[in-house]
């Protein structure tokens, strides 16, 4: 096909404006990305940006958007649990920009993820790939406490850990505050909301998780309380925004195939490597 230049859409949201990215492509089926907490729409080191480019170039119409408060966007940022009113909005422009689109797949990584797992089927969206999913109640500096407890057993099983601690160089301070956190009660009402609205997708819930990402541990330690088995992309990483070699790709080929899935690819046999 023949090169399309992305262009700025502007959206109407309760009076304000939203500014939006669209790489307009044939295809039938839209892809929706959804930043994730006070990032702009071009996403870290730029990999949304480059994750739509590839796309469209493989047929699929990607619409990108910064919230309300955020990036381009005017209005006060509310965080990502009072979204619902931006992806509606994105949805809706990203139909008036693309009347061929009947399908749309949403992506978000991190609270974008939850926002998408919140609010998507309000927003006419039929199918979800969702990373990292935010599921952590924020009430200190520390990590998860999922992801401290693993930390903590991975440097128990190192004989030089100990060693450090006998030297006196491990922080008591923040080990005490680590073990604090680990052994108090879990009251976490956001991990039980998005766990419910993620398995309320079914099969139209695509789940990807950073293996060696906080987030994804926490999300993997509150599905597992929850009684939830998710089927779980898990590319082999520790970068939360898929930044290493080799991630993007591998987050691409997870989309793709949603998009594939959705039933209405512009072509399933072009690459997707």
């Amino acid at each position: 096909m023949d090169h399309v230049l992305r262009r700025i859409v502007p959206i109407a949201c309760q009076g304000d404006t939203m500014m939006a990215t669209l790489d307009p492509a044939p295809g039938r089926c839209g892809l929706l990305i959804v930043s994730g907490g006070n990032e702009i729409r071009c996403g870290a080191h730029r990999g949304m940006a480059s994750l739509a480019g590839e796309l469209a170039a493989l047929g699929v119409p990607v619409f990108r958007y910064d919230r309300r408060g955020i990036g381009d966007s005017t209005g006060i940022n509310g965080g990502f649990r009072s979204a619902r009113a931006d992806l509606h909005a994105a949805a809706v422009a990203f139909r008036e920009a693309m009347p061929q689109v009947t399908r749309m797949v949403g992506f978000g990584n991190c609270d974008a993820a939850s926002t998408l797992a919140l609010f998507g089927r309000g927003a006419g969206i039929d199918r979800v790939v969702l990373a990292n999913p935010w599921v952590v109640e924020a009430t200190d500096d520390l990590p998860p406490a999922a992801a401290i407890r693993r930390r903590y057993i991975e440097r128990l099983r190192r004989p030089s850990e100990w060693r450090r601690l006998i030297r006196g160089e491990i922080d008591l301070s923040k080990l005490r505050r680590g073990l604090a956190k680990i052994w108090a009660t879990p009251h976490e009402p956001l991990a039980t909301k998005v766990i419910e609205a993620i398995a309320s997708w079914g099969g139209d819930a695509q789940i990807v998780v950073a293996e060696g990402d906080a987030t994804a541990i926490a999300f993997a330690d509150a599905a597992r309380r929850a009684g939830r088995a998710f089927n779980k992309h898990a590319i082999p990483t520790d970068s939360h925004s898929f930044a290493r070699a080799g991630d993007a790709a591998a987050l691409r080929r997870v989309i793709w195939d949603a998009v594939a899935s959705a039933g209405a690819a512009p072509d399933q046999t072009q690459s997707r490597t």
